[in-house]
């Protein structure tokens, strides 16, 4: 049985959610730390912010606080997780003032998407200030659902200050490229020739696939896809999770080449075993030429049927005259190249052919006795007559 938890233990739990802020909000917190730069406040749920220490100081120089001391506050920023303050009354102005200078310097600011308007967001900064977010502007994809934005609070840069702080345009799109662009140079430096990486296919055409690895695209050839002729768009389609070896890293044109026949057994490896001379296989005629035939006896291993074992002694041109792409033939192997990856191959009914011409020349030769003796020229014969 689960043990109750206590008031004391309950209560806790609750302060170690981080609150969130508006810009302009007013708090009373304790001072934890005070550095030569900042001073550190308590804000619970085990969080801090922070305020520029001159704001502290008397005209003397002198700090008129110490660790300890309880301050009031105004809420300016937040920037991954760290929250600025200023002791300073944010009145209109000093909003004005505040969102002038993050306009100036590109400081970055939290505030809540309040509703959503015609082209993008009604962006609430502080309780008097409002700004606008186009949908370009809230990601860096095409927003499919508005509704999911509305309530949430985002860092925003001001793109757009005008009007006197009447008309101000955010944007998230820029501090998520910048978010993107470290990811990608951290994934740069970890990737090397010859790693395995895994991935998603993003979109398939007949050269090959668009894989993602982490945010950087790659290129999956139709080539490296298997061993063998393959069909991209038979074998991956968009969102397939796939496992491949970078056989190529050009950073300076942005170009990754990925292989999954590389993770794949070398169907080589075992072929002068498989495919020993003098073997007949079935085979699938996969190209012609002029020099002969294709034939594959399995995935990543062809032979070549040379276009005189084909011809059987007849005068062809090419080696369609005689066979079609997709045929089913019978072949014997004649020899294994493995150095060079070739197999040369004859026709199976070739080798039989010639077989049955050897076993019939031979029977001829064992039924046929010797030729009669000559008869002599027509003189002979007639001397031979009158002997008689």
């Amino acid at each position: 049985m689960e043990k109750e938890k206590s008031f004391t233990e309950l209560l806790d739990e609750s302060e170690f959610k981080p609150r969130r802020y508006s810009v302009g909000e007013k708090i009373e917190a304790t001072i934890v730390n005070i550095t030569p730069e900042w001073v550190f406040l308590d804000l619970g749920a085990k969080s801090e912010g922070y305020l520029d220490r001159k704001e502290l100081l008397d005209e003397n120089g002198n700090l008129t606080v110490k660790e300890g001391d309880v301050i009031s506050a105004y809420f300016l920023s937040s920037r991954q997780g760290e929250k600025l303050f200023t002791t300073k009354l944010l009145t209109r102005k000093s909003v004005d003032d505040y969102l002038y200078n993050a306009y100036k310097n590109r400081m970055p600011l939290e505030a809540m998407v309040e509703k959503e308007i015609k082209g993008g967001f009604a962006i609430k900064i502080s309780a008097s200030v409002e700004g606008f977010c186009p949908y370009s502007q809230m990601g860096l994809k095409k927003i499919d659902d508005p509704a999911a934005y509305v309530g949430k609070k985002f860092e925003f840069l001001v793109t757009e200050y005008a009007q006197k702080g009447r008309k101000i345009v955010l944007s998230r799109r820029p501090l998520l490229e910048q978010i993107e662009k470290e990811k990608i140079e951290a994934l740069k430096a970890s990737l090397q020739k010859g790693m395995k990486v895994t991935g998603t296919v993003t979109g398939v055409q007949n050269f090959g696939a668009f894989v993602d690895i982490g945010g950087i695209q790659a290129l999956l050839p139709v080539s490296e896809m298997a061993w063998g002729k393959s069909d991209a768009k038979t074998l991956y389609m968009p969102g397939d999770k796939i496992e491949a070896v970078i056989i190529n890293l050009d950073w300076e044109n942005d170009r990754i080449s990925l292989s999954v026949k590389d993770t794949l057994p070398d169907p080589w490896n075992g072929a002068i075993n498989k495919y020993p001379e003098g073997s007949v296989h079935a085979g699938k005629v996969s190209r012609l030429a002029e020099f002969g035939a294709f034939v594959t006896l399995e995935d990543g291993i062809d032979g070549l049927l040379h276009i005189s074992k084909i011809a059987r002694g007849k005068k062809i041109k090419h080696a369609r005259d005689v066979l079609a792409e997709g045929a089913q033939v019978e072949v014997r192997v004649e020899k294994v190249d493995l150095e060079n990856r070739k197999i040369s191959l004859d026709l199976a009914i070739n080798a039989a052919e010639e077989a049955a011409a050897d076993a019939e020349k031979e029977k001829m030769k064992n039924f046929i006795g010797k030729a009669p003796q000559k008869m002599g020229t027509l003189g002979d014969i007639f001397k031979k007559a009158d002997g008689k």
